[in-house]
């Protein structure tokens, strides 16, 4: 059954049911020496695929100001421009950046840098509002969360921003943002058939917030690109994989997890999907709110992944299956070497 549409959370935005993640299309930037993008991109086919993504469909484009120093939010606005009006956007700030060097400096979550990153977002995207403005310090404490709420409403109430939201792993945050902000309305967090998120789920439907999915295709594994022999260049994160990165170990798929994937590929590609669009499906049976946003920078990966809105959530027999497969190859993680790269609850803090 196609699934085409969802509302995010209590906004009343209407947005696809599937999202296009624009931290690719940012291209180079890194913090010192660690690269924290996926390597050089085509402009011109980042735009092509914002474009097509349209056309298809697809109306939620999440970026943050940071990723490419600025470069992705530039990008996206180029794509939409002129078509504004049928995209929701979404971006997210609180780390600070050097747009000349393209250099991560660190972080700010005063209320001050608050209201000049929305000014250089807007401009940067050429737009004269941000339908979801995500705060993107996973760890921020709460009671600075609380002290931002004030001025989170004043940008709604001057029409600069629609709705907002937090990116966070932890849903002790996520409880207590959705308790205290009014036109809070989204979590983004992780969620994946490899790494489920039963504890922030509940906080969302307990406080009526949409789940904006990252990382729906772990980064990457659940295309069925990559191989034990695969290598990531040195100039992708991936490649040099900071410790919060778990999918990828010295520039390679962490073997670990590449069995997880092939323990559930039968099971996500039996009614003739591709892998990940079976894997989009399972995020859709898992809850009525979730909005994945698997990162794209082809027409290609769009239109692989848009095709995966007509086929919808996976059919319950086939969802049992997967979840029959993830029971097995936990069981067999605690009996073996594995145990140790189970994935733990909560994520650590990160860039993206």
């Amino acid at each position: 059954m196609a699934v085409t549409t969802r509302t995010l959370g209590r906004s009343g935005i209407e947005v696809s049911a599937l999202g296009m993640g624009c931290w690719a299309i940012g291209g180079p930037w890194s913090e010192g020496s660690q690269p924290l993008g996926w390597g050089a991109v085509d402009d011109e086919e980042s735009v092509r695929a914002v474009r097509c993504a349209l056309d298809l469909g697809v109306t939620l484009f999440d970026t943050a100001d940071t990723y490419g120093a600025g470069h992705s939010e530039r990008i996206l606005g180029r794509a939409l421009a002129g078509r504004r009006d049928e995209a929701v956007i979404a971006t997210k700030w609180g780390y600070t950046f050097d747009e000349a060097t393209r250099q991560a400096t660190g972080a700010d979550a005063s209320p001050a840098y608050l209201r000049r990153a929305v000014r250089e977002s807007l401009r940067r995207l050429g737009t004269d509002r941000i339908d979801l403005y995500q705060l993107h310090l996973a760890d921020l404490p709460v009671p600075r969360v609380e002290a931002l709420i004030g001025t989170l409403e004043e940008l709604v109430a001057d029409g600069l921003v629609r709705a907002y939201g937090w990116s966070t792993d932890r849903p002790d945050r996520a409880a207590a943002f959705g308790h205290a902000a009014p036109h809070g309305t989204a979590v983004q967090h992780a969620l994946s058939v490899l790494r489920d998120a039963p504890e922030m789920l509940a906080v969302c439907d307990k406080y009526d917030l949409a789940g904006v999915v990252r990382g729906p295709l772990g980064m990457g594994l659940l295309t069925g690109k990559y191989t034990a022999g695969s290598t990531l260049p040195r100039d992708d994160l991936r490649g040099v994989a900071p410790g919060w990165l778990e999918w990828f170990r010295g520039g390679r798929p962490a073997p670990e997890w590449l069995r997880r994937v092939a323990a559930v590929r039968a099971a996500l590609t039996a009614d003739g999907r591709t892998l990940a669009q079976g894997a989009l499906g399972w995020i859709w049976t898992r809850s009525g709110r979730t909005v994945p946003i698997p990162g794209c920078r082809t027409v290609a990966q769009v239109e692989e992944n848009a095709a995966a809105l007509r086929r919808g959530p996976l059919p319950p027999d086939q969802f049992a299956e997967v979840e029959r497969q993830l029971a097995a190859v936990r069981a067999a993680a605690l009996r073996s070497a594995d145990r140790p790269y189970w994935p733990s609850p909560i994520l650590p803090a990160v860039h993206p």
